[in-house]
């Protein structure tokens, strides 16, 4: 088999004139996969069959490869299979239809509800900022809104007596989102107390202001969801998204329709939303694995 790889690569060099570093990455990329070829128990190029070559393309992925680099060695699988089958040294090829590691999503990382709630549980209410920043992690929890879009969310787009909110996302598009009670009564408290003080007779049209009275920055947003989660002694990694994430799994996991999700969160495409259920199958599967008794 490593025979065939030599053919291929002066093919390549020859009649396609790819440059020498191509060939190196291309030999290296090919020889991985031929030992993982040959430590699966074939011996010979006719028996790989499409399964072998998604199998071989989840073991690197296991390995902490990246999906570009699995993708750049399934483009050198790809041709030295179609090379084969052209010189009729294979009679089909096994790599043919298979998608492309680049369009594998990242699972995002979510909180469990008890981590939500010992996350918003954190700040001090009886502290001006406390407020504001229980304000901001009820608000980022009950919508699913970016960070970007929070940051710039204006009081006026705030209606807390029907109990929703106009949010500008990507593409200046624009949605409406539910706020639960607990929202609502963080919101007002912080309207009340906090914000006034913050603002010091100052004015800005931003729902969320800094300790000197200016729109709060997506740095410090990040920096207050990252110090409470640290004070809740939440060992996952922190991300600003992360309370985004867990809405959309949360709701899903209660129920919620996948299109109503993704309305919420102001996806044009549903395939992107999709990528939560994932995460609740993943769950699914914990859970029957542990308590299943033939697992």
């Amino acid at each position: 088999m490593k025979e065939l790889i030599d053919t291929f690569l002066n093919y390549l060099s020859v009649e396609r004139g790819l440059s020498n570093n191509t060939i190196i990455s291309y030999r290296e990329d090919l020889n991985t996969y031929l030992d993982f070829i040959e430590k699966s128990d074939i011996d010979a190029l006719s028996k790989i069959s499409k399964n072998n070559i998604t199998n071989f393309m989840f073991a690197q992925k296991e390995k902490g490869i990246g999906a570009n680099s699995i993708a750049r060695r399934l483009a050198a699988i790809r041709m030295f299979h179609r090379f084969l089958t052209r010189e009729r040294i294979l009679k089909s090829d096994p790599s043919t239809l298979i998608e492309s590691p680049k369009l594998w999503k990242r699972v995002p990382e979510t909180l469990s509800l008890n981590e939500v709630e010992a996350l918003i549980a954190q700040p001090n209410v009886r502290d001006i900022q406390g407020i504001r920043d229980k304000a901001i992690l009820e608000t980022l929890y009950a919508t699913g809104m970016r960070v970007s879009e929070a940051v710039n969310l204006k009081k006026d787009n705030v209606n807390l007596d029907i109990g929703f909110l106009r949010c500008i996302g990507k593409g200046a598009k624009e949605r409406v989102i539910p706020l639960g009670k607990k929202a609502i009564a963080g919101i007002k408290r912080y309207l009340d107390i906090s914000r006034p003080e913050l603002l010091k007779n100052k004015e800005s049209e931003f729902l969320f202001v800094s300790r000197f009275g200016r729109k709060i920055s997506r740095q410090s947003f990040w920096k207050i969801i990252k110090k409470y989660a640290r004070a809740a002694a939440i060992k996952k990694p922190i991300k600003p998204h992360i309370l985004r994430h867990s809405f959309a799994t949360h709701l899903l996991e209660h129920g919620a329709d996948l299109r109503s999700v993704q309305e919420m969160l102001g996806h044009s495409n549903i395939s992107t939303t999709q990528i939560y259920t994932h995460i609740n199958k993943d769950r699914l599967k914990s859970v029957h694995k542990q308590f299943h008794p033939r697992p």
